[in-house]
């Protein structure tokens, strides 16, 4: 990872996007973020974290930005027996960053031998923000929300309205707002008009025709709040069905559990 603080957010984004795009993969059990982050910035024995993980494969790596370049190395290895399966370093412009990504996903797939159709691997590269601008942003947004504070709440917001307002046409920047809101009014800061807004921030992204399952969770969450139980049913049977067809939230992103703990996910 970076040694530079100040870009822990660029490290952690692209490690996140890795773990994303893999968990998507059939057949393929993917650690979530909270699980391997704990290893972050420290040497370990890769076997001792395939046992205590239980894992057979472990991809390590380490990111460093300067300017407008980046430079990247990952390495595939057994956790079993240490051996490397595949390695590689990357030194590219940063606009380049999402090439990586892919290409770094579809590498380690091919080394452990998974077949994936044609449709399987665009769908890797294809659903993806391609701005550079606003991926730095919502990076930056998932480190705030994962190293809670009072400050970086109040930058969390500040920056999901950031998003907006360079992307609007994207649901990213309105359901992170939402959220925003959301915990506004959960620990009891003007709960009916913070209710109110992560509705609208809510229904704005469903709007723009991009399922999701932050939104579907966001909506759900609203309801609750507002005690509209039949509602919260039929939003979490849409969210069932896009769960379905889309191979759940939980496969989308293996570490999506929001709901779970949003609770207490700052110190306020």
């Amino acid at each position: 990872m970076s040694e530079d603080p100040e870009q822990e957010y660029f490290s952690d984004g692209i490690t996140e996007e890795i773990i994303t795009a893999l968990s998507k993969t059939p057949n393929m059990f993917v650690i979530a973020r909270t699980s391997s982050f704990k290893y972050k910035g420290k040497e370990v024995d890769v076997r001792r974290v395939g046992r205590e993980l239980g894992v057979r494969y472990v991809l390590e790596g380490s990111v460093r930005k300067s300017e407008d370049k980046v430079r990247i190395t990952a390495q595939l290895v057994e956790a079993k027996t240490g051996n490397h399966l595949w390695a590689e370093r990357y030194e590219r412009d940063l606009k380049d960053i999402f090439a990586i990504q892919d290409e770094v996903t579809l590498k380690v797939i091919t080394s452990l031998h998974v077949k994936l159709s044609e449709g399987e691997i665009a769908g890797y590269v294809s659903k993806r923000i391609k701005r550079l601008d606003v991926y730095t942003k919502l990076w930056k947004l998932r480190w705030l929300w994962n190293n809670p504070s009072k400050e970086n709440f109040a930058r969390y917001g500040q920056l999901a309205q950031e998003i907006i307002d360079i992307a609007p046409e994207s649901y990213v920047g309105y359901v992170n707002l939402g959220w925003y809101y959301w915990l506004l009014a959960f620990r009891g800061v003007s709960p009916r008009e913070n209710n109110k807004k992560a509705l609208e921030l809510a229904q704005k992204c469903l709007s723009l025709d991009e399922p999701n399952a932050s939104t579907y969770c966001l909506l759900s969450s609203v309801y609750l709040r507002l005690k509209q139980y039949w509602t919260i049913f039929y939003t979490y049977f849409t969210t069932c069905t896009f769960i379905y067809i889309y191979r759940s939230c939980f496969l989308i992103n293996s570490d999506f559990k929001i709901t779970y703990i949003t609770i207490n996910i700052f110190n306020l």
